[in-house]
């Protein structure tokens, strides 16, 4: 039997985003725990009254707040028994700065261990990302790889860069010594494309299909195949990290390491992936992307340049990069084994439910978005 969290004191940083409030929700259904410290940039005034039915007895305090506000932290972790640190900036397009996707995911990550450490709390979950593992800037494939696969990596991208840095300060913080003599024990996730209601880049391909006469865009060609998982099943695998932290028998296995997390979620490309949620409502794909793969390589590179000549004048963001027409045209899949053997993880939702749970949120919010976008 996996241990349980009763009578825990935990921390979820980004606690209202797409998986921080889905882990929030899990832990408050699945655990009777004492509290739950919501710490998050813009925690919304419904928040707390949204998650009531499935409160129970758990005290639910919010931190609102920067990542880097040191007396903030403090706060939030004294007492505490375990973080999940879920809170990061994302950027596949090089939208944000990069001291400002520096400062929130690294020097956070940072500032969150070195509190961990000073007010005891002997048990840090960090939710890092697949994009950690590749692609390189060959596009050589992995399919069905696991945490031993070897692989030369080259990250080029920023965002790719800081969620490596910081999963290794995470790493290399496994069995320093806590003020009171203890060891901290750190484990790292690497989910795969994350999917689910909630999720804005499914959103973001939606209102691009919409525009284009209910068509989406075929960005990915059909053999570059990928897992995506599913929000829920993500929640479910920080809740085992946390059961297998607090045992001390799989404490000693888990800390210290990464593990891969995907679930049984059809290997299909990025593209068709949107067309299967999308699909039931009334959307179509493009057969082939609108030009061939080497012509978009080439200019996304120009695109990259003018960027660079204008970065001193003016702030110019290219919709497309070649890291990121990599990622959507490389094979690269990873299996759950080792999260299965050492964490008990085991998908809870299948693909059918997640799948239909993902069509319905989208369903909720189409004739809003189809508005939004006459209106413009």
């Amino acid at each position: 039997m996996a241990m349980s969290l009763s009578g825990d004191i935990c921390v979820v940083t980004g606690a209202c985003g797409f998986l921080g409030e889905k882990l929030v929700r899990l832990l408050l259904e699945d655990e009777k725990l004492l509290e739950i410290r919501l710490l998050d940039r813009n925690i919304g005034p419904g928040f707390i009254q949204s998650l009531e039915g499935c409160r129970g007895e758990t005290k639910l305090t919010e931190f609102g707040g920067d990542i880097r506000d040191r007396e903030l932290l403090k706060r939030a972790c004294r007492g505490a028994t375990v973080i999940f640190h879920t809170a990061s900036l994302i950027d596949v397009i090089g939208a944000i700065n990069y001291s400002e996707l520096h400062g929130v995911n690294v020097k956070g990550t940072q500032l969150l261990l070195e509190t961990c450490i000073q007010e005891n709390v002997p048990s840090f979950i960090y939710t890092s990302s697949i994009e950690v593992a590749g692609p390189n800037p060959r596009g050589e494939p992995i399919i069905n790889g696991n945490e031993d696969t070897a692989y030369t990596l080259c990250l080029k991208f920023p965002y790719s860069k800081t969620k490596k840095e910081a999963e290794q300060l995470c790493l290399s913080a496994q069995g320093e010594l806590l003020e009171n003599g203890a060891q901290l024990a750190t484990c790292v996730l690497r989910p795969m494309y994350i999917y689910g209601e909630g999720c804005r880049f499914t959103l973001g391909h939606m209102r691009d299909g919409i525009r284009n006469g209910d068509v989406l865009l075929r960005t990915s060609q059909r053999e570059a195949k990928v897992n995506p998982v599913y929000v829920g099943n993500v929640a479910l695998a920080h809740l085992q990290a946390a059961r297998a932290l607090k045992d001390p028998q799989k404490r000693a296995v888990v800390g210290g390491n990464f593990y891969y997390i995907s679930d049984n979620t059809p290997h299909v490309s990025y593209s068709d992936f949107n067309y299967a949620v999308l699909s039931p409502l009334g959307f179509g794909l493009q057969d082939k992307p609108t030009l061939p793969f080497p012509v978009l390589y080439l200019i996304s590179f120009f695109m990259e340049m003018l960027q660079a000549v204008l970065r001193p004048f003016l702030r110019f963001t290219p919709p497309l990069n070649r890291q990121l027409l990599i990622m959507l045209n490389t094979p690269f899949s990873f299996s759950y084994q080792k999260a299965h053997r050492d964490l008990g993880y085991t998908p809870r939702y299948e693909w059918a439910e997640a799948r239909q749970r993902t069509t319905d949120w989208l369903a909720s919010v189409l004739a809003r978005e189809r508005e939004r976008i006459s209106a413009k």
